[in-house]
């Protein structure tokens, strides 16, 4: 029998409970069902059904998953299908992400396109971080 991969269920199980402890002022209701859940996917915990082969007689006993939207092992195959699909829309050219920060004056006017050889997309953060805030530009 081989060694598995570490999962995020192990790492739940393993330091939830402190993690839980530690954060209990900072974690909504929602976290806390999302770890509950991740940690009991596929497990006895959520029951389970016991397959056997027809011709060997082989008996293999399956758990059920936790189905929630947020678990890495019952969303694994739809993010798979997701990203395969977006990967398809793809261009045969290079792509690249640039994000730059422009000065505050700039930055206003550069938020409000004025000309259709203007970037399609023009996104803009509302600088609640510091600084004058960034503007994400995008071409098509």
């Amino acid at each position: 029998m081989g060694h598995s991969a570490l999962e995020v269920a192990d790492i739940f199980r393993l330091h939830g409970p402190a993690f839980r402890i530690a954060q209990a002022s900072h974690l909504s209701l929602g976290q806390l069902k999302v770890m509950s859940a991740i940690e009991q996917c596929r497990s006895a915990a959520l029951g389970g059904h016991v397959l056997r082969c027809p011709d060997c007689a082989q008996i293999e006993v399956a758990y059920n998953s936790c189905r929630n939207r947020h678990c890495p092992k019952c969303q694994a195959n739809a993010a798979k299908r997701w990203l395969q699909a977006r990967q398809a829309d793809l261009l045969p050219v290079d792509y690249y992400h640039v994000v730059f920060t422009l000065p505050g004056p700039i930055s206003d006017i550069a938020y409000y396109p004025t000309s259709g050889s203007y970037p399609a997309a023009v996104s803009r953060s509302d600088g609640s971080h510091g600084g004058s805030g960034r503007v994400i530009l995008a071409t098509t």
